[in-house]
């Protein structure tokens, strides 16, 4: 089974089209029509991201490695690094850990942004300090808001987990931000229009098309902070 073989069979099993593809890489719609057809193979630059996007290794998109050796791998990496320890709020913190806070109910609340910031009692997340640093983000930037809904379907489901960096407020096109839409948390991709204006992006294009905003209209919307890290739990 060729790279192709295994792109078409994972788009299959996920249910997902060259356009989702596109959406989910960052490559050009021509690039993924390539990769179908197998015209050319994923470079170094967008493997990882079609991996992610496929829900499968790069050894196995790539170079094919079957599931029985995948899972030996996993086994001799277990043995390698050891026991998976389990922690709760009283486990004392790595060297190299911080504890992130996660704010589970924050879509249901209005007027977002600067409370994110607020002092926050309730659950978190352990980030090692290495992680944030290859993300760019200062600890005290992080925080990490449920996903509501289904509109960034299918990077993002209802319920999954993001990493937000509130100290990077800058709109570049494409990427995905937490933002307070007069008063609702929305996660989405952003891109800049002409005279001001934003244009709202969502994965799930079928169920929530685009929304270009003008500058007035505009002003409703608050870039929190951008989305740096995701996490899903299989149900």
């Amino acid at each position: 089974m060729s790279t192709r073989d295994r792109i078409i069979e994972l788009m299959k099993r996920h249910g997902l089209k060259q356009k989702h593809l596109a959406d989910m890489t960052g490559a050009s719609k021509a690039t993924v029509n390539q990769w179908v057809s197998g015209k050319i193979t994923p470079s170094n630059k967008y493997d990882r991201q079609l991996a992610g996007a496929l829900k499968t290794s790069i050894n196995y998109l790539i170079h094919g490695l079957d599931e029985n050796q995948q899972a030996r791998g996993v086994e001799s990496q277990v043995e390698f690094v050891g026991r998976i320890d389990s922690w709760g709020s009283n486990t004392p913190l790595d060297d190299d850990e911080v504890e992130v806070p996660f704010f589970m109910d924050v879509e249901l609340a209005a007027g977002l942004g600067s409370e994110l910031k607020q002092e926050n009692h309730g659950p978190k997340l352990r980030f090692s300090k290495s992680t944030l640093r290859m993300c760019g983000v200062q600890s005290e930037n992080a925080v990490c808001v449920k996903v509501s809904g289904n509109s960034m379907e299918p990077s993002l489901f209802d319920g999954d987990v993001v990493g937000i960096n509130l100290g990077d407020k800058r709109v570049v096109d494409g990427k995905s931000y937490a933002i307070n839409h007069d008063g609702l948390l929305r996660i989405k991709r952003l891109y800049l229009v002409g005279g001001g204006g934003l244009r709202i992006n969502s994965f799930n294009q079928d169920e929530h098309p685009d929304e270009t905003l003008g500058l007035e209209s505009r002003a409703l919307v608050t870039v929190i902070g951008r989305v740096f890290w995701s996490s899903s739990i299989w149900k």
